[in-house]
């Protein structure tokens, strides 16, 4: 993935393929113009620039996402902490916890993430 930054207009339209993908760019068009109010040019100009990211990939009118939503997004969050935290995710998680308080199911969830990957590794 060359850039796996996203602006906002760009990732409510990433989801809009994430969600209904494979679908041809004709039901993209379509799409966009009741999801989005967009213009069948706006479509293709934006579909364009995130599939020379290669999220996605255009062939034979059929648009299909290369990299998952969910890859994309823990991408992005690697590379947020990376940037934000030196690479710290205990860094990272005490900056989110000062300022929100984890509920206890959070917690435990997160305790049950570590546990797994303990057992993992």
């Amino acid at each position: 993935m060359k850039n796996f930054r996203l602006g906002e207009v760009e990732a409510r339209f990433a989801d809009l393929i994430w969600a209904n993908a494979p679908l041809t760019t004709g039901e993209l068009v379509k799409l966009c113009q009741e999801k989005l109010q967009w213009k069948r040019t706006t479509t293709y100009t934006v579909l364009k620039r995130l599939c020379d990211r290669e999220i996605f990939e255009t062939r034979d009118s059929m648009v299909t996402a290369k990299v998952s939503r969910e890859e994309f997004y823990a991408c992005q969050s690697e590379e947020f902490v990376e940037e934000s935290f030196g690479g710290s995710l205990p860094a990272f998680l005490a900056a989110f916890t000062a300022r929100k308080k984890l509920s206890r199911s959070e917690v435990e969830e997160i305790r049950k993430m570590i546990d797994a990957y303990g057992k993992e590794g």
